[in-house]
């Protein structure tokens, strides 16, 4: 095999990384919160910490990178993810947590160099080489959420072990870094450089004066707001509707499942528009109405609802990224408004999974969570259609 083709196996294995050791989690809340006792405020950390560490580790990883070279920080990042995942299965809720908060903090660094990755080693198939690893994240995600509960409990595994497992797929893909960790010392560092310097740079424009540069801000944060509440929330909504385990853990799949194909679609169609106004509120709106759907208790309207979610989910993600890029007039620019849609962004989806669980926990009920996510969907639609406007954020 290349070193080209082991590349390649590289970023698919980091991209099935990214999502699966979160995503294990949502459908395994139930069986974790009745072994340890935890609240469902307590057990919603488990999904904001990673989200936390997104928002801290996104604007230092390049700097890291710079210092230690790209591929030997993504190989470290992977070691971690492992170590991380493995803590989590000792028995202390307080290993539970600094695992997961391990898992986060290599999530953050995968999220940011794995562009600086492809780019320097496929610069002429970077949409498809982007696409690819996209795909694999979201396909995994999907695959993890299904399998968690059929391995805890058709299996017998139990939780620990159910999560378990996905240490050896980041053991895998740290198995393929260490090579090119080796080789590319001195390349990694020189492409790390690069994009720290252009971060760097990015930090003298005047996004964060923009009113634009917040629609796009807003929009993908309370996208990624309502999409980890779904992460970490939608099983036990399900739950309380009479579902069985299995069949809620495999809903969160349907979810992601069902904006695999929008993903793709969306940004071409959209790109061909005069403007992205209208369809960027549809997305939310899309959205808006499965989550209203989840205040049904009929199976086959839950089950649209959830197709629903994950449409708009779909939709609303790739428009969000595709903003970053076609409201810049230039690569420093998109740097900085990219460092500011997901620091925002990924602090506000933090909040999310751990106040929608204190407000179940107060009223003894989903409506409220879910009522809430309608609210963001509005406010999401309202950003989306002044994000969708044909201009820069200057």
């Amino acid at each position: 095999m290349t070193g080209r083709l082991w590349i390649l196996l590289g970023i698919i294995l980091a991209g099935a990384n990214m999502r699966a050791a979160i995503s294990s989690v949502g459908p395994l809340i139930g069986f974790i919160r009745d072994e340890t006792g935890l609240s469902n405020g307590a057990m919603g950390w488990m999904t904001t910490i990673p989200l936390i560490g997104f928002a801290l580790l996104s604007p230092v990883t390049p700097a890291i990178a710079r210092r230690f070279g790209t591929e030997r920080t993504l190989a470290a990042s992977l070691l971690l993810m492992t170590v991380g995942i493995a803590s989590r299965v000792v028995d202390s809720v307080p290993m539970l947590f600094i695992g997961t908060a391990g898992v986060g903090v290599a999530i953050a660094v995968s999220n940011v160099l794995l562009p600086s990755i492809v780019k320097k080693n496929f610069a002429n198939r970077v949409g498809l080489m982007t696409g690819l690893y996209s795909m694999t994240m979201t396909l995994f995600a999907a695959f993890a959420a299904s399998v968690s509960v059929p391995l805890a409990e058709g299996a017998g595994w139990g939780w620990r072990n159910a999560l378990l497992v996905w240490a050896a797929m980041s053991a895998a893909g740290l198995l393929i870094w260490l090579p090119q960790a080796i080789r590319s010392r001195s390349s990694g560092a020189a492409a790390a450089a690069g994009v720290s310097a252009e971060s760097r740079a990015g930090r003298g424009s005047n996004v964060w004066k923009s009113g634009l540069a917040w629609q796009i801000t807003l929009f993908m944060g309370f996208q990624s707001f309502n999409f980890y509440v779904c992460v970490a929330w939608l099983p036990d909504i399900l739950l309380s509707k009479g579902w069985s385990p299995e069949n809620a853990g495999f809903m969160l799949s349907l979810m992601q499942l069902s904006g695999i194909p929008f993903n793709f679609l969306i940004p071409m169609i959209a790109e061909k528009l005069k403007d992205q106004k209208l369809v960027a509120a549809l997305g939310a709106l899309i959205s808006l109405a499965g989550y209203a759907g989840l205040l049904s208790g009929h199976s086959a309207a839950l089950t649209a609802s959830v197709v629903l979610i994950g449409v708009g989910q779909g939709m609303s993600i790739s428009l969000a990224l595709m903003f970053i890029a076609v409201r810049a007039r230039s690569a420093t620019q998109a740097a900085a408004l990219s460092g500011m849609a997901q620091s925002v962004g990924y602090a506000l989806a933090a909040l999310g999974p751990i106040c929608l669980g204190m407000l179940h926990d107060a009223s003894s009920s989903w409506t409220g969570p879910i009522l809430a996510m309608i609210g963001s969907s509005v406010v999401m639609a309202v950003a989306g259609f002044g994000a969708g406007r044909d201009r820069y954020a200057d």
